[in-house]
């Protein structure tokens, strides 16, 4: 088998998520860093790699993929018996939702290149705080609401899924940026389980920041 190797930056959410994801189904990979604050992801190299300059970049099987959710599907289908996503037709719709609302509703707006304009158009010292703290909580309390429609020790059932690869890192994400938590009881107790997991454990950024 042709070694797998992750373009990853530390800290980077959709980075996170993906390694969750090929932890769990324990597929060995080799992380190599994409230093987003250097610039890292707008050399010609990685941009041959991958067009859009993101994170990550997965290479497997021969394959260069790119976008998280995209790659978690693909290893989802490919390792269907791990369950990130049901076999149930509506019950993967009701994971990818919840996943989606972490992933394409929290995570764009707050992300680096998007605070990074934001700061050239305020002179407002707080700003970048403010503006995570407000879209962040917004998002949460939203998925706190949707994710108490379901049973289950975690975002969906009682293992996780993808809804939960895409959870843990925006709670990382909240905790750094100072976001109250009280009112997130459901999403802190998942956050919880999760990290007792050896595969949370070692996708943490802690764990990974070379």
């Amino acid at each position: 088998m042709n070694e797998v190797v992750l373009y990853d930056y530390w800290r980077s959410s959709a980075s996170y998520r993906v390694r969750i994801a090929l932890n769990l189904l324990g597929i060995d990979y080799k992380i190599v860093p994409i230093n987003l604050l250097e610039g890292a992801h707008r050399t010609p190299d990685y941009l041959t790699l991958n067009p859009q300059g993101f994170v990550p970049t997965l290479v497997i099987d021969g394959k260069t993929l790119t976008q998280s959710l995209a790659i978690i599907e693909y290893l989802a289908e490919l390792r269907p018996e791990c369950g990130l996503l049901p076999p149930d037709i509506a019950d993967r719709q009701k994971v990818r939702a919840l996943a989606y609302a972490a992933a394409m509703d929290i995570h764009p707006i707050c992300n680096l290149h998007v605070v990074s304009h934001l700061m050239t158009m305020t002179d407002k010292a707080d700003a970048r705080e403010e503006w995570m703290k407000h879209f962040i909580a917004d998002g949460l309390r939203k998925l706190e609401a949707m994710i108490g429609e379901f049973d289950g020790a975690f975002s969906f059932g009682d293992r996780p899924t993808m809804a939960d690869l895409c959870l843990v890192p925006q709670v990382y994400n909240a905790r750094r940026w100072g976001v109250d938590m009280t009112a997130f009881k459901g999403i802190v107790d998942i956050d919880a389980k999760c990290a007792k997991l050896p595969a949370f454990q070692a996708a943490h950024p802690d764990r990974v920041k070379p």
